[in-house]
């Protein structure tokens, strides 16, 4: 089994005249680099084209339709986008280019192949939680906003594919791309500071894991809308204690404290989603964060 770090577990050898091209947008980042490294286990007919931004700009739009020309990809699947909410709040014309624009682009290019791309928990406005694929989104924040008309541009296409996702825990390449990444660097920086609200919930899930859902469904041919997350809903406080607990050599101590007690805009406070549909058409089942961990000794996913 893929751990998450290192070399993956080979598949079945398969020749090179035997594989599909699929590209892949945005392997600098978490997804995208476990949708490369986990593919020789997951999707050994699959041969990966990884994309980052120095290789094809993807707002470059003449330059992509160049690229898409000639690699002539059998699948794209589509990670990159502007996903820190507070960026994408500080400069929504950039997040707006970036996460539907581009994706615009792709999605026309891709008319006749499978296409798979990434939306976001933050579509829902958390005033209930456990969403499902049929709740009707409300986003509160321009990232949201940008997620879910990037969404309805896809699903326009009935061969695509969208996959809302959650928090996703790993390690990325540049060390701050996971969540868990930035928690422990905030933490290492606030000492016994830090507080972590009690009252907002998600569903985490580990990158390894999500990556793993994203090749069998398009090996299954699945298309429209699939909330993939963590099987279990937990508060940013537990999330956080699980991080800390699971970080060794981290001896911060979190503090409890409540999203209604946070100055700032608007919080979601509880994206969590209903998974039921995609546990539906998976070979195994996906698991809450917390039971993920506890079978991995620290530091080895």
């Amino acid at each position: 089994m893929h751990t998450g770090k290192g070399v993956p577990v080979t598949g079945m050898v398969v020749s090179d005249s035997q594989l599909r091209v699929a590209w892949i947008t945005g392997t600098n980042g978490l997804i995208g680099s476990y949708l490369v490294q986990t593919a020789p286990q997951f999707a050994a007919n699959w041969q990966v084209q990884a994309l980052t931004r120095e290789q094809l700009d993807l707002l470059d739009f003449s330059a992509v339709r160049r690229q898409f020309q000639q690699d002539k990809p059998q699948a794209i699947i589509h990670c990159a986008a502007v996903t820190v909410v507070a960026d994408a709040q500080k400069n929504p014309a950039l997040a707006r280019r970036v996460n539907v624009e581009a994706t615009r682009i792709l999605a026309e290019l891709a008319a006749d192949i499978p296409f798979v791309f990434f939306s976001t928990d933050i579509v829902f406005d958390g005033r209930k939680g456990n969403y499902c694929e049929a709740d009707q989104p409300n986003p509160l924040n321009v990232y949201g906003e940008t997620k879910l008309a990037a969404e309805q541009i896809v699903l326009a296409n009935p061969r695509h594919l969208v996959i809302r996702t959650s928090l996703n825990y790993g390690f990325s390449r540049s060390g701050q791309r996971a969540f868990n990444e930035q928690l422990v660097r905030s933490l290492e920086g606030a000492g016994e500071n830090m507080k972590l609200f009690s009252d907002e919930f998600r569903c985490p899930i580990p990158a390894v894991e999500t990556a793993r859902v994203v090749w069998e469904l398009l090996q299954q041919n699945c298309t429209g809308l699939y909330h993939v997350a963590g099987a279990k809903k937990l508060s940013r406080l537990e999330i956080g204690r699980l991080v800390v607990k699971n970080q060794p050599g981290l001896l911060a101590k979190i503090q409890p404290g409540l999203a209604s007690d946070f100055p700032g805009p608007l919080r979601v406070l509880d994206a969590s989603l209903d998974i039921s549909k995609v546990q539906k058409v998976l070979s195994a089942p996906l698991p809450g964060l917390d039971e993920w961990l506890a079978d991995r000794p620290p530091e080895t996913f």
